[in-house]
């Protein structure tokens, strides 16, 4: 039984992070399985034992974790010809992508 509870476990965490398409999101996740965690354990020592205070404090970490993981994700660079240069300046000419979007192509 209890090898069967742990490939459960098992299957259902890899699930969830099969998910995950975005850093974002993967780190969405950690941050609310270790807030879960943790909070269940402050909930669990502050309300004497009970597993009301448990669960309380697993679902309060779980939103934590999440919120904080989420932001702490680092915001990918922008992508070459839709960014100002460096340094002072600005853009001389303009150009179209594939796309249609407009672009700097020539900065001064």
């Amino acid at each position: 039984m209890k090898t069967l509870l742990a490939l459960s476990a098992a299957l259902a965490f890899a699930v969830s992070l099969s998910a995950c398409q975005t850093q974002q999101q993967t780190n969405a996740l950690a941050g609310g399985a270790l807030g879960a965690g943790a909070g269940a354990l402050i909930g669990s020592a502050v309300s004497n034992g009970s597993a009301g205070g448990a669960l309380a404090g697993a679902a309060l970490g779980a939103g934590t974790g999440a919120l904080i993981g989420s932001a702490a994700t680092p915001q990918p660079a922008p992508a070459y010809g839709y960014a100002p240069p460096p340094g002072p300046g600005g853009c001389a000419r303009y150009g179209y992508d594939y796309n249609g979007n407009r672009i700097c192509i020539a900065y001064y």
